[in-house]
């Protein structure tokens, strides 16, 4: 083997040339064969290969490692922009360009940078999911929940997904506040109940849940279903509560009117229970008083109406005749006939004897002034035709009056008004007729309904409109029969002076009457007040005023009738002579 021997001038480097002549050197001052030489040389050439190849495999094996940290790295950041969503990154170098060296050195930005993006991409997503996980918590109920910590799955950690999840987050957000609103419209409802009833607010809202109680310095209120549902029925037990007391206030309200009515408290004593009688007519929703229904204000009340009723009973005479006066007073105003005098003697003889509870007995009253109310108002509509009625026949009585006066139409003062009120007069007159009729339809019809008598103080109207019309019939008769006999009269008289000529006719008075004044008031011809009477028998001993009371004043016989003076007249002329039979 060929050795050169070479020495870098330069350097002053020992090689393998300089190395080998120094050892030929030596060989030659010892004296080595060269078989000696050659088997040192191989072996120094053998050492040598051995070094090449233990070299070669460090560098085949640095070279599989760096492959192998670079397919690690390309498989990370598969991983990476797999988990991320993304497909691509900018900067990525191609797989086939440059060395390992150089692909690895490009890679590791890429991957340090995706590394950054996922570690926040992971706080995101544990910030968002904690966010939810506290939120269902609050929703159900368990607090227990808060103290988890959220499993963040890094194999999707895509941006897609992250809004998902903030989107869930927003969704939980508004029904909490949702929740939270309707919470607070609960508290403030109980609030406002409670106050109204006199009850302790923050002892009621503890019950329900602790964190309702701002005194209990909680920051977050609960709103959990469990919450809400306790909330409701509170809300609702107290409602129904607040109606209970408000019925009891009221009815306690009305006894206290009832009974302050019936013995005639002065107003200074009854202004101390202002506070109960104002809301005597008021729904639910409008008392909104703080302690307006509070249960001392209700037992105040209580024992006020209990006291008026241990009063009541000591009173219970006056109390009893008072009752009676507004029934009898009913009963007038309805024209209704009642023994009064006897039904006092019987509320007197029930109380003296003991035998009856006074309560009951004013309860009993106050039954016969609720039913007497209800008789007058059924009443009513045939009790006011009854009033037109009357008025008509007292404007056709003065009509006949005012018929019969001889200087009716003198220019004397008043005359005017009169002729005026008998022009009214006639057109009343003419409906009279039909008023009866109509009378007389509406009281079968209220008789066949209540199955009594239709009495005006006592007296059948039916048989006071029968008799009325009997009446009015008869003087119809009897105005014709007049009028007839006028005519006979009439012919006689001329036929008399046509034989013994003419003569003054002794029908006309030679004094005059007095004239009829102005009766704007309803006064008679003679200036008293005419009272509505109708006869009820034939002879006249028996009437009906305006009022109603019976009048035992006489009235005019069955056949009386007011004529005009003409008839009055032919009537005077023909009464020496027999009665001339008249024609149907």
């Amino acid at each position: 083997m060929a050795v050169t021997d070479v020495q870098n001038p330069l350097l002053g480097e020992t090689t393998c040339g300089s190395l080998l002549q120094q050892l030929q050197q030596i060989w030659d001052e010892v004296g080595e064969s060269d078989e000696d030489r050659d088997k040192m040389l191989l072996q120094i050439e053998r050492e040598c290969l051995d070094v090449y190849k233990r070299k070669v495999d460090q560098a085949v094996k640095s070279r599989a490692q760096l492959l192998q940290s670079l397919a690690d790295a390309n498989v990370e950041l598969s991983s990476l922009l797999s988990a991320l969503g993304e497909k691509t990154v900018a900067g990525i170098p191609e797989k086939t360009s440059g060395t390992i060296k150089e692909q690895l050195a490009g890679i590791a930005p890429i991957l340090e940078q995706l590394c950054k993006q996922k570690e926040e991409r992971l706080k995101q997503f544990s910030d968002v999911q904690t966010q939810i996980q506290r939120i269902c918590g609050e929703i159900a109920g368990n607090s227990s929940l808060n103290d988890q910590t959220p499993v963040v799955d890094e194999s999707d950690l895509s941006l897609k997904k992250l809004e998902g999840y903030q989107t869930q987050l927003q969704d939980l957000q508004k029904e909490k506040s949702e929740r939270l609103h309707k919470v607070l419209e609960f508290v403030s409802t109980v609030h406002d109940l409670c106050s109204v009833l006199g009850m302790d607010f923050f002892g009621t809202v503890t019950e329900v849940h602790p964190s309702l109680n701002d005194s209990s310095g909680v920051q977050s209120k609960s709103i959990s279903n469990a919450t809400l549902s306790r909330l409701a029925k509170t809300v609702v037990t107290l409602k129904e509560d607040k109606s209970r007391r408000l019925q009891k206030l009221q009815e306690l309200a009305a006894q206290l009117i009832d009974l302050w009515n019936l013995m005639d408290t002065p107003d200074e004593e009854r202004h101390l229970f202002d506070h109960v009688t104002c809301n005597i007519s008021a729904s639910v929703n409008e008392v909104t008083i703080p302690g307006a229904l509070a249960l001392d204000l209700i037992e105040q009340a209580e024992v006020e109406v209990e006291r008026l009723d241990q009063l009541k009973f000591s009173r219970m005479k006056e109390i009893a005749f008072k009752k009676q006066a507004e029934l009898d007073d009913i009963y007038a105003r309805a024209h209704i006939e009642i023994d009064t005098e006897a039904a006092q003697e019987k509320i007197l003889a029930l109380i003296d004897s003991g035998n009856v509870d006074p309560s009951e007995l004013i309860a009993d009253m106050d039954s016969q002034i609720v039913k007497a109310k209800e008789e007058a108002f059924s009443r009513k509509d045939i009790l006011d035709k009854v009033e037109k009625w009357m008025s008509a026949c007292e404007e056709e009585s003065w009509l006949e009056d005012y018929n019969q006066d001889e200087n009716r139409y003198n220019a004397s003062r008043g005359a005017h008004l009169n002729l005026k009120r008998a022009e009214k007069a006639r057109n009343l007159v003419s409906k009279i007729p039909a008023m009866v009729d109509t009378l007389v339809v509406r009281t079968r019809a209220w008789e066949g309904e209540h199955g009594l008598t239709f009495t005006y103080d006592g007296v059948p109207l039916l048989a006071m409109l029968d008799e009325y019309a009997m009446l009015r019939h008869e003087r119809e008769e009897e105005k014709k029969r007049l009028r007839d006999q006028k005519k006979f009269h009439e012919q006689l008289n001329t036929e008399q002076e046509a034989v013994f000529g003419s003569r003054p006719s002794p029908a006309r008075p030679l004094g005059t009457k007095k004239v009829v004044g102005p009766r704007a008031n309803g006064a008679g011809a003679n200036g008293t007040t005419p009272t509505r009477r109708l006869s009820l028998s034939a002879n006249g001993n028996r009437s009906i005023n305006r009022d109603g009371k019976i009048d035992a004043r006489p009235v005019a016989p069955v056949n009386y009738v007011a004529i005009s003076k003409e008839d009055a007249a032919s009537y005077v002329s023909g009464s020496g002579t027999d009665p001339v039979p008249t024609t149907p």
